[in-house]
C-alpha cells in the first residue's frame, strides 16, 4: 500500500511540476511575441483553469479504469441498441 501510495504522490508531483512548466513557458512566450504581461487576476484564473482542467480529466480517467476494473462495462444491457444484430458477437 505504501508503493501504491508513493506511485501516486510521485505522479502527482510529476503533473502539478509538468503543468507549472508549461505555463510558465507559454507566459514567457506570450510576452515574447510583444503580448502583455499579466495581472495577478489572470494568474489566478489560468492556475484554477489548468488545475481545474487537470483534475477533472485525472478524475474521468481515474472513473474510466475502475469502470473497466471492476467489470461495469460488460454489465450494460445492450439488447435495444440499433447496431447490434442480437447476438453478443462482434460480427456486426
Amino acid at each position: 500500500m505504501a508503493s501504491r501510495l508513493a506511485r501516486f504522490i510521485l505522479s502527482l508531483m510529476l503533473a502539478l511540476l509538468i503543468s507549472a512548466a508549461m505555463t510558465f513557458a507559454i507566459n514567457w512566450t506570450w510576452q515574447a511575441i510583444g503580448g502583455g504581461g499579466m495581472s495577478v487576476h489572470g494568474w489566478i484564473a489560468l492556475l484554477i483553469g489548468t488545475f481545474g482542467t487537470v483534475g477533472l480529466a485525472w478524475g474521468l480517467m481515474a472513473l474510466a479504469f475502475k469502470s473497466n476494473r471492476e467489470g461495469w462495462d460488460e454489465r450494460v444491457d445492450n439488447t435495444l441498441d440499433p447496431g447490434r444484430d442480437g447476438g453478443d458477437d462482434d460480427r456486426g
